[in-house]
This record gives C-alpha cells, structure tokens and sequence, in this order.
C-alpha cells in the first residue's frame, strides 16, 4: 500500500526521468522534482503537476528518499557530497535516517565508497540502475536491478514497483555491476548483428531479409528484434540512448572484469569497437549508430 506521507524527491528530469516521475505521480506518490535544466523542470510540472524545488538542499529538506537519475556516478557524487563542502548539494538538506537510491549507470566501486561517506551523515544508499530505454520508461515496464541492504531494498519496493520489475542481485553495487554486464550483452549483440548485417547485403540479401531470418532463428537478440527493423534499417537512429553512454557502461564492465581477474577478451574487443565508433561519430550520436559506423568500414 502507498505511504501517501513519504516525501520522495526525483534528480535528473530528462527523457528517463521524466515518464519515471509520471509514474510515480499516478501510483500516489507526492514528488518533488530537481534539475539543473530549469526547462525541464517547467515541462515535469506541467506533465505530470508535482512540486519542484530551487536547490538541492531544498529538495533534501523535503524528502524522505531521494532518486537521482543522471549520466554517470561523478556527477551522482557532486550533487549529493558537493565539491570541497561548499557546493549545494543534498547533504545539506537531507536528514538522518533518509536514503538516497541511485538508478544512474554509475561505478559499481563509485557506489560503494560514495556509501561509506554517507554513512557518517547518517543517510541510506541504495544503487537500482534500470534497463528497458525510454519505452520501458514510459511503460513502467524497466528492469531495475537493486544493490544494497535487502531488508531497505524491500522498504522500498512499492515505490520501485511503480517504475518497473525489479532485481534483488546483492550488496552495494551490485545493482550497477549487473546493468553494466547487462549493457555489454547488449552492445555485443548489436554490434554483431551490424557486421552480419553488412556481410549479407554485400553478399545479395536484403538486409531486412536477414533480419527476419535472425529474428526466427537463434541468432535473435535484442537489437534484432527491437531495433534494426525500428531505428536503423530505416534510417533514424533515435532509439533515444547515446553511443558515448554505452561506451561508457561497456568501460564500466570491463573495470569490474578486471577487478574480478576475469579477461573478458571478447568484452575489450567490444569496447574497442565502440570506442572507435564513439570518436568516428561523437558521443551524443544515438547508440544505433554503431551500424553505420560498420557499414562505413
């Protein structure tokens, strides 16, 4: 049942955050937003009609938990610690006893050390990092892979239930190491299916043909199925996912392969690739660009 008095405070507005936020709103949650885009904050209120706060101090004063969805853990790290001690930052307006759930693509060793230094503060992490892109967004329908203590995962179970389903994977980080070995899978595949791609339409099938038989047979995938048909084969490239933020959670999975001695060669393979695509195509390019990276080799 929703807890119609807990106090949830939402960080990083953009094309995930916000249907996330709806979400929230139409289960009963009372939400308060914050953004450093003061646009984006106009368009969640008129969206979906929560409060927004003017800092993040004060939207720390009016929250019992805090989401912060943003690109990567140094960023997760500035707004909640600050800079120095002397920048806004949550901190400052968060109270003992409240917890903060990370559902950004951040190190999983990031995660951990920024939780030892909100011990002190006496304030709760939780990493929950999401797969499913905006469409899953907007459904409600994400994987959420959560990190962290079990019994403060389960306290807050309604409230990710209302974002999509969720993962119990372990401790601390856990949730963020398993997003970025998801997204590994997933760049692998995509990846390969581009080259196959390619290698058929020189060969005199259509590509369109291929991916038909692919998505038949036990080559499907993903990508295969929900995206060459959708963004690539036609030419629009708006799955709605940056290539340089794969390239960054395909760097985020080979460091936890490293730590764990695992060589993962076909992981560095992969991330070379995307990295060559990256610095070919820019890191804002849609991350379904990496098949006319291939097609142009």
């Amino acid at each position: 049942m929703v807890d119609q008095n807990l106090r949830i405070g939402f960080i990083g507005i953009g094309n995930m955050g916000n249907p996330m936020t709806g979400n929230l709103v139409k289960a009963g949650w009372k939400v308060t937003g914050y953004d450093a885009d003061a646009s984006k904050m106009r368009a969640f209120t008129a969206a979906h009609g929560g409060a927004t706060a003017a800092s993040l101090a004060e939207l720390g004063g009016k929250s019992d938990v805090v989401i912060t969805m943003l690109p990567d853990g140094h960023i997760v790290r500035r707004v909640v610690l600050g800079a120095d001690g002397a920048d806004d930052c949550l901190v400052k307006g968060l109270a003992k006893g409240t917890t903060i759930i990370d559902m950004s693509s951040s190190a999983p060793v990031g995660t951990r050390k920024l939780g030892e230094d909100l011990r002190q503060y006496g304030i709760a992490l939780l990493d929950a990092p999401v797969s499913g892109g905006v469409k899953g967004a907007v459904a409600a329908t994400m994987s959420i892979m959560i990190g962290g203590d079990r019994a403060l995962a389960e306290r807050y179970d309604a409230l990710l239930s209302a974002m999509g389903k969720r993962f119990y994977v372990g401790s601390l980080g856990a949730g963020h190491a398993a997003k970025v070995l998801n997204n590994y899978v997933s760049a692998a595949g995509l990846a390969a299916a581009a080259e196959a791609v390619r290698v058929a339409e020189r060969f005199g099938i259509e590509p369109q043909v291929l991916v038909n038989v692919i998505n038949a047979s036990t080559g499907r995938n993903n990508s295969t199925e929900n995206k060459f048909t959708q963004f690539i084969l036609n030419g629009k490239f708006n799955a709605g996912f940056a290539l340089g933020l794969m390239a960054k959670d395909l760097t985020l999975a080979m460091e936890v392969a490293e730590a764990c001695n695992v060589p993962a060669e076909l992981g560095h393979a992969t991330l070379a690739l995307w990295k060559k695509a990256e610095s070919a195509l820019g890191a804002k390019a849609d991350h379904t660009e990496i098949a006319r990276y291939v097609n142009e080799q």
